[in-house]
């Protein structure tokens, strides 16, 4: 399979704090990964640049075979479904629904003097329809709960059929209801063929949803491991990662973490 995405030596520096350091990586068509670390393990850092919204300062990163600093981002952008809280802070909260998903054609938050032709309307609602928000479609974003604000975010990323699909922590701030009807929404795009390369980063064992094949395993700025996500996923290498003992399961499609030891014992 070609890749997708490669990075070679990708390290991020700011200032005099090593953001991430000498990562490679490489994901291929078909794959869908899980980008899982502690708080502060450069995850985010990575998928700006995954997303062509941030450069390394070493390194290399080439994505859909072009390299980062040696091609126009904004023809590229297009080419990647991007969804992040600080992008989802930039949505207008008097914008429509509809407008929420359409703008992402043009790549900007806010509609303005922008024409939409018959098509983008019908793929708009195609894709709230998709992800059950469809009766949404006139409300104002700022008056959705924040699961059916999620599900919105995604339609938008995939309004311009992305290649790659990046989701940044796409469960943050979800209730319990709420984060199991979005885990069974990326479960669904994660079995269909038709759906674009996936990325997901997520801090929770918990949160990642059945059909996903890989897992890139991230602390400190580091890979702690990589590869088919029943071969990292273990106790041994989510202790290192996450520097406490922690015991790991996997049954019907999901996983579970916890401590080895109940605190106060």
């Amino acid at each position: 399979m070609s890749a997708v995405l490669d990075l070679q030596g990708v390290t991020v520096r700011r200032g005099t704090s090593t953001i991430v350091d000498t990562i490679d990586w490489t994901v291929s068509e078909g794959e869908r990964w899980i980008v899982l670390g502690p708080n502060g393990a450069g995850k985010t850092t990575l998928l700006q640049i995954l997303a062509a919204r941030s450069h390394p300062t070493a390194g290399t990163a080439t994505l859909l075979g072009e390299q980062l600093g040696k091609t126009d981002v904004f023809e590229l952008r297009p080419r990647i479904g991007f969804s992040s809280a600080a992008l989802a802070d930039k949505i207008p909260a008097g914008e429509t629904v509809r407008d929420v998903v359409l703008t992402a054609a043009y790549g900007v938050t806010g509609r303005w003097r922008e024409e939409y032709e018959e098509l983008d309307e019908k793929q708009a609602q195609d894709l709230l329809a998709a992800f059950d928000v469809g009766d949404l479609i006139d409300r104002h974003y700022g008056t959705l709960s924040e699961g059916e604000r999620k599900r919105v975010q995604i339609a938008r990323a995939l309004m311009t059929d992305p290649e790659v699909l990046l989701l940044d922590e796409p469960a943050a701030g979800l209730d319990l209801a709420g984060r199991e009807e979005l885990v069974g929404a990326l479960a669904e795009l994660a079995g269909d063929p038709a759906s674009p390369v996936l990325v997901v980063v997520t801090h929770h064992v918990e949160e990642i949803p059945p059909g996903f094949t890989h897992l890139l395993l991230l602390g400190d700025g580091h890979v702690q491991a990589s590869g088919p996500i029943e071969e990292v996923l273990t106790a041994e290498n989510l202790s290192k990662a996450f520097g406490m003992d922690l015991l790991v399961a996997h049954g019907g499609g999901r996983w579970l973490a916890r401590a080895a030891r109940p605190a106060g014992r």
